[in-house]
């Protein structure tokens, strides 16, 4: 499951004679389950869960556990990519 996160920051600064401003967008992937279920006896075994599916619907308590698996979205690796677009223009240049 990919979940998107878009945060937009536009930076305007009254000092400046320029507009500046950038967009961030951030893509979040879960990966494989990381969760230690032989923890308890001392050793280490994890259960193969390739990647997060979630239970239910965005905004809901189900969304953070896995279909696959039944851990919660924590015990899964985070995989978060960024991209920023920057539209900067300098001052028109008066000679």
């Amino acid at each position: 499951m990919r979940k998107r996160q878009v945060v937009v920051r536009r930076s305007d600064e009254p000092a400046r004679s320029s507009t500046t401003s950038s967009i961030t967008v951030r893509n979040v992937k879960y990966g494989e389950c990381q969760k230690n279920h032989a923890a308890g006896v001392g050793g280490y075994a994890v259960d193969g869960c390739r990647e997060f599916m979630a239970s239910g619907e965005e905004g809901t308590a189900a969304a953070l556990t896995c279909a696959a698996c039944g851990c919660h979205r924590n015990f899964h690796r985070r995989e978060v990519e960024t991209e920023v677009a920057c539209d900067c223009s300098s001052p028109s240049s008066k000679w």
